[in-house]
């Protein structure tokens, strides 16, 4: 291709194509700098023939000569010291750049916001949590604590970086990644009537059952009430897991929570578990993140250590 048709092509291209990229230009400050084209291109990390080549691109792609080479070394011409001042601000405005893009990383490495519902938020993420402090000793982890309705809010209010539920569903507008997978069970105290059955419970008994349940919204009761295809009017109806299990000890009636919340009271007995017929009682527990928007920073660190 003739000068003039390099011309014409870049001509009617965009800006991209008609100014030479950031590598070009550091390359034609250092020969200006250093006065020779072997000491420029071992200074950027390039051969000698590349960076030949790289000067020679940028001089048909700019329609002029930019450096005089001979045996003594490589000398800018006049044009070529012009557009090497035009260079030098180029890459000074990159390098202003490239620190804000660092300092707008830092401030987000800086903090990571979680929204967990109750089961994860209590259970698992303390230990997850634990994890990441070893490897981002500097980031400040604020976690906020809620239903999984309360934990879409927040995600789709940018008011967290990640979310962890426990429903049935994907709640709308979130991505998500199945992170581990938990057992409902029913429980009781050990001075409750069921914990003296001798028979597994029937599904349409416990659905007939008024129980002490979570508020609506919750994942737990979500997965219940799907399961049992409904559920009676609640025996009380209460805003964690912690005051549903204070509540199921107390021998305020029957109570379904995640296995992992009640190990340590089947364990002592302050809690019976009631076998159920005819009903799967598991889930999946989910990381979720608005949809399109890849967890980045600490949030991708926390993401990647529920899984290990």
């Amino acid at each position: 291709m003739s000068e003039k048709e390099e011309r014409e092509r870049t001509a009617g291209g965009t800006l991209a194509h008609r100014v030479p990229d950031l590598g070009a230009l550091e390359l034609l400050l250092a020969v200006a700098r250093l006065g020779s084209l072997g000491a420029a291109a071992r200074e950027v990390g390039i051969t000698q023939p590349a960076a030949s080549s790289r000067i020679r691109s940028m001089e048909r792609q700019l329609g002029v000569a930019l450096v005089d080479r001979s045996p003594r070394g490589s000398r800018l011409t006049d044009a070529g010291a012009l557009v090497t001042d035009w260079a030098r601000r180029v890459v000074e405005a990159a390098e202003a750049f490239d620190a804000g893009a660092q300092a707008l990383r830092d401030r987000r490495d800086s903090r990571l916001r979680v929204a967990a519902s109750m089961t994860i938020a209590e259970y698992l993420l303390p230990g997850w949590l634990l994890a990441l402090r070893a490897q981002r000793p500097d980031t400040a982890v604020s976690l906020l604590a809620g239903n999984s309705a309360a934990v879409a809010e927040r995600l789709l209010a940018d008011e967290a970086d990640l979310g962890f539920v426990e429903g049935l569903t994907v709640p709308h507008g979130l991505d998500s990644a199945v992170i581990a997978h938990d057992r409902l069970i029913v429980v009781v105290a050990p001075a409750h009537p069921w914990a003296r059955r001798r028979r597994p419970l029937a599904a349409e008994e416990l659905a007939a059952t008024p129980l002490i349940l979570r508020e609506r919204g919750s994942g737990t009761r979500q997965v219940l009430d799907a399961a049992l295809g409904g559920l009676a009017r609640p025996l009380i109806e209460l805003s964690s897991t912690t005051a549903v299990k204070a509540s199921a000890v107390s021998a305020a009636g029957p109570a379904v929570l995640s296995e992992l919340a009640v190990r340590e009271e089947l364990a002592i007995r302050r809690l019976v578990s009631i076998p159920v017929d005819g009903v799967a009682l598991r889930r999946d527990l989910r990381a979720v993140w608005p949809t399109g928007h890849r967890p980045t920073g600490p949030a991708r660190e926390l993401l990647s250590l529920t899984r290990g």
